[in-house]
């Protein structure tokens, strides 16, 4: 789906919200998101049916970033299990094509620092826990979440490296600095996608919950950032900004930041206002996709799921 159709579904789908809200009753109970799902139930019911566009445009936010959150569940366990979101209990159907993740043999990485193998549990739970949150807040209005789409864990790494000028290959999963490297690609990205999302969204309840996302992903960036610059050397430092600097060119702004700037630590990439960078739709495609304008290749090599 290219960014005029994702625009398209954003401005001008129809559902009618209270028909929506109404299916609320028959599936919420007991799940995760019931009292997040019954406040923006109550905040429909204020706003009426002339905001059923909104609605709309809520839920397709939701399944945008529903995508976002399957590939960095899927990296971050398989890093730390071996194994798959699916293997750990996590839904992967939905509407769509659904599809495999792509990575290579035996992807547990063979961590020897202690503390990034918990980061690294952590963080896997917490995006694994993002997409149940996800798809049940999608359930609970009687959508159907978007499936899981191919994802590429494997090939992708390689064309990575070569179009940010780092190597011919690399391998994420073969010690812990590659794990933080390729875990970096990721979670700066995050942050700005959820940013930007946020100017989407309409309903006060929904917004609240995705700035709570956004928080837990700025603290996963914050870790990945701190523990790069813990090892400090130019090999590093200039691998960390030639990613940054892949990103910017594929967002075509100025919104991207290395580990250091004029020698100093920079852990916290922000503009002059000390304000995290935002990021569009199109912005996050074009680096999720590796290359501008496109509308499928790099993580997602048949495109994502963005259902009707």
């Amino acid at each position: 789906m290219n960014l005029e159709e994702i625009t398209k579904e954003l401005q001008t789908r129809g559902t009618n919200r209270r028909q929506v809200l109404k299916r609320l009753g028959l599936g919420a109970a007991g799940l995760a998101g019931v009292n997040l799902l019954t406040s923006i139930a109550k905040a429909a019911d204020r706003d009426g049916d002339a905001s059923s566009s909104s609605s709309n445009q809520d839920v397709t936010v939701l399944q945008f970033a529903l995508n976002l959150e399957y590939l960095e569940a899927e990296y971050y366990t398989y890093a730390t299990t071996g194994h798959g979101i699916e293997a750990s209990g996590i839904g992967v159907s939905g509407q769509g094509t659904p599809g495999p993740t792509l990575v290579k043999s035996n992807p547990k990485v063979p961590f020897k620092d202690p503390d990034v193998r918990q980061y690294a549990l952590e963080i896997a739970k917490d995006e694994r826990n993002h997409v149940k949150f996800i798809r049940t807040a999608l359930q609970s209005f009687g959508i159907t979440p978007a499936a899981k789409p191919t994802i590429d864990l494997d090939n992708s790494w390689n064309a990575l490296a070569k179009a940010a000028g780092i190597a011919n290959s690399f391998d994420p999963f073969a010690d812990d600095v590659n794990f933080l490297l390729g875990s970096f690609v990721f979670e700066d990205v995050g942050v700005t996608a959820y940013h930007g999302g946020a100017t989407l969204l309409f309903n006060r309840t929904v917004l609240g919950a995705a700035a709570g996302i956004l928080g837990t992903e700025a603290y996963h960036a914050g870790i990945i950032r701190e523990q790069l610059y813990s090892y400090h050397n130019k090999q590093i430092d200039g691998i960390v900004q030639k990613i940054s600097n892949a990103r910017k060119m594929l967002s075509g702004a100025n919104d991207d930041q290395g580990i250091v700037i004029d020698g100093m630590a920079n852990l916290v990439p922000t503009d002059n206002n000390g304000i995290t960078f935002a990021r569009s739709v199109r912005q996050v495609l074009n680096i999720v996709y590796f290359a501008q304008n496109a509308t499928r290749g790099g993580f997602f090599p048949n495109g994502i799921n963005l259902p009707s």
